[in-house]
């Protein structure tokens, strides 16, 4: 499946904004914001703030609150990914098809440009555009998904502790649930809430969230196996090679896209009382399940 046609526009106006967000390489110290800036132009498809985008779309034609809130969801993506590249946890040398952040900037440089992105996160969310108590909601939807309690780093520390062990489903569920689909569900959420979506929309939107981010993960389980490095832009055959907790592992291919094909029918299902109204949104889920890459 192609990528949307909507993709590339919505894409060139978050990269305007992270651009505009982040501090200037020049700026003391430069180091870090080199760093920063390096990691966060490294060539993502900023799904999630795409996602953040189409789900304000829904309810408002004003973009700007989502689009702040879409680019601290990627400040805390690109966190995640430059700490998860490190030693201590992946090793990985590559994301993107280009040298990790340790790799070009040092191990000290890159643990501190993911804490400054983070926090760099929190701030923006701070100025959010919109009513104090949705940009409250908004926050601490954001931060539940992040954090420890069925959130981002949760599932990373469940996904350490599980390798070279033979993998329980309860354990995987909790790991994908929790390692990426909380991210996508908060992106979904937050830029329904931005938008200005009903609690009945928000219990909506976390189910199709949920399912879809979910999916998300079966999906990068079987291209870890299927693909090559140079597709993925990051090195291929990891997870088995560090006997990490997967679907393939657990289910093998066939089964896992089978798994992945229900959680995205269920995610969809939930689309069903916007119609045409969630048409972007629909189309954006499909094509997360159906990548290559």
């Amino acid at each position: 499946m192609s990528v949307p046609q909507f993709f590339e526009s919505d894409r060139a106006g978050i990269e305007e904004a992270l651009d505009r967000l982040l501090p200037k390489e020049e700026a003391h110290p430069a180091s870090i914001h080199k760093a920063m800036r390096y990691s966060v132009f490294a060539g993502g498809k900023r799904i999630r703030p795409i996602l953040c985008l189409e789900a304000a779309a829904m309810f408002s034609e004003n973009p700007v609150a989502a689009v702040s809130t879409g680019c601290a969801l990627e400040f805390i993506h690109t966190y995640s990914l430059i700490h998860d590249d490190l030693p201590a946890l992946d090793n990985d040398d590559f994301r993107r098809g280009k040298p990790t952040c340790h790799k070009v900037f040092g191990e000290a440089i890159a643990i501190l440009a993911g804490d400054a992105l983070l926090t760099l996160s929190f701030q923006t969310l701070a100025f959010v555009p919109v009513e104090p108590q949705r940009r409250l909601n908004i926050l601490a939807t954001i931060a539940q998904a992040a954090g420890t309690d069925r959130g981002m780093i949760g599932g990373q520390v469940a996904d350490l502790e599980a390798e070279k062990k033979t993998p329980d489903v309860g354990t995987l569920e909790y790991i994908h649930r929790s390692k990426t689909a909380a991210l996508i569900r908060a992106s979904i959420v937050a830029g329904g809430i931005a938008g200005g979506a009903t609690n009945e929309d928000v219990e909506r939107l976390k189910c199709f969230g949920e399912n879809i981010g979910w999916a998300f993960q079966v999906v990068d389980d079987i291209l870890d196996v299927e693909e090559s490095s140079a597709v993925l832009g990051k090195t291929a055959g990891k997870d088995q090679a560090q006997q990490k907790a997967t679907y393939p592992a657990l289910y093998g291919i066939l089964q896992s896209r089978d798994i992945a094909a229900d959680l995205a029918a269920k995610a969809l299902s939930e689309l069903d009382f916007y119609g045409e109204r969630a048409s972007r949104l629909r189309e954006l889920a499909q094509f997360l399940v159906a990548r290559r890459s």
